[in-house]
């Protein structure tokens, strides 16, 4: 049986994002993030009988993190609890994984978390932010013996075979990146809110990787970030309006990356939009994953908005900026707005669907799509979810 609008997000809670050091390290921002989450539903603690925690990089190694948060904020008498990592692909994951385990009478009420404090302190020694570069790099053997190391580089190899297979520029991911600091021009809680920035500018920032930009590439947040998931009949009684989850799907491809261009989006698409039973006509507004600009062009071209090749000139064309055709990623996202991996388009499309977006609200928030991707184009999530069930 389909679980089409079965079950709703009935709650939101956000922490402060960014260069936040006031907590203690990612279990306080998850604690926060669920407490007002909680508080946005009109629910209280004892309510909540499930726990799903996706662990950021800096608890990334905690197998019990549901445990871990469980017991600090004291919670007890779960019936459903895990520690899931799907890397940016988890959110959505963690919303399905709770709208079945209520579907089939397993958990009334889950609360879904994220949280990371990757950034510590500045030092008085060197002035500056430290730990970032540290937690989110890697190297592995003879590629980082070769300057082949990390995720930046490995997403610069994918992107630089899809702009000598298609044409595809450095404008055309600067589009991307000048489209989403616009709309985080709009979000007063965005890291970069007022701060403008043109295509010139973008070409201006310091090089990452080839073909990569500073801004190419997806900010570093502490924070924490949690929803609140139940039955659809429930969420109508609590104390905001439901966001309806009306398809979802995953896809996992396998394989090489380097060699298709192609994420998991086709085959979670293909499984969410039945679901739901729309058609991507039906699309108002898509919150994507955009650990990178490239990942917002290849994630256009898998779901079928532009054919592959084409989502360089697409988004150049304006469609995917303020005031054109195709909102994306209307907070800001990952690249302007802040980093909580699959909960920042999440939390953005709760936004738009409860009318809340304030100077970036769309006009039209009846039916929305919500991405998420892991590893170099390895996992990918889907979303589809509505105003009305």
């Amino acid at each position: 049986m389909s679980l089409r609008a079965k079950c709703a997000i009935a709650g939101l809670g956000q922490t402060r994002m960014g260069k936040n050091f006031d907590h203690p390290g990612p279990v306080g921002f998850a604690a926060e993030a669920v407490n007002l989450a909680l508080e946005d539903a009109g629910l209280q603690r004892s309510d909540l009988d499930g726990l799903l925690v996706n662990p950021g990089i800096t608890w990334f190694n905690n197998p019990m993190a549901s445990t871990t948060l469980q017991n600090a904020m004291g919670i007890r008498d779960l019936r459903l609890t895990a520690t899931m990592n799907l890397g940016g692909a988890t959110a959505a994951a963690m919303i399905m994984h709770a709208a079945q385990a209520i579907d089939a009478g397993m958990a009334e009420v889950v609360a879904c978390v994220f949280a990371d404090a990757p950034l510590r302190p500045p030092s008085p020694s060197k002035g500056k932010d430290a730990g970032s570069a540290a937690s989110y790099g890697f190297a592995q053997g003879l590629n980082a013996h070769y300057g082949q190391y990390g995720v930046n580089a490995q997403y610069a190899f994918v992107a630089q075979r899809h702009m000598y297979k298609y044409g595809t520029t450095g404008d055309h991911l600067g589009a991307v990146a000048v489209s989403e600091r616009d709309w985080a021009n709009l979000n007063p809680v965005a890291q970069f809110h007022d701060a403008p920035m043109t295509l010139a500018d973008y070409h201006a920032s310091r090089w990452v990787v080839e073909p990569f930009h500073l801004y190419d590439c997806c900010l570093v947040s502490n924070g924490g970030l949690a929803v609140i998931v139940t039955s659809a009949e429930r969420a109508k009684t609590l104390k905001r309006p439901p966001v309806y989850i009306l398809g979802m799907g995953q896809g996992h491809p396998g394989g090489d990356p380097l060699e298709t261009l192609v994420s998991g989006a086709p085959i979670a698409k293909d499984t969410a939009f039945k679901m739901a039973g729309i058609t991507l006509g039906d699309v108002n507004f898509c919150e994507l994953y955009d650990c990178y600009t490239f990942t917002v062009l290849v994630t256009l071209e898998d779901y079928g908005f532009c054919k592959k090749g084409e989502g360089g000139p697409f988004v150049a064309s304006g469609a995917i900026a303020p005031g054109g055709a195709l909102p994306v990623n209307t907070g800001g996202g990952q690249l302007s707005s802040f980093y909580m991996w699959g909960m920042t388009p999440v939390a953005e499309a709760i936004v738009q669907m409860r009318g809340d977006g304030g100077r970036r609200q769309v006009p039209k928030h009846d039916v929305g799509l919500v991405s998420g991707n892991g590893g170099i184009l390895a996992t990918h999530s889907t979303l589809v979810l509505g105003s009305q069930p």
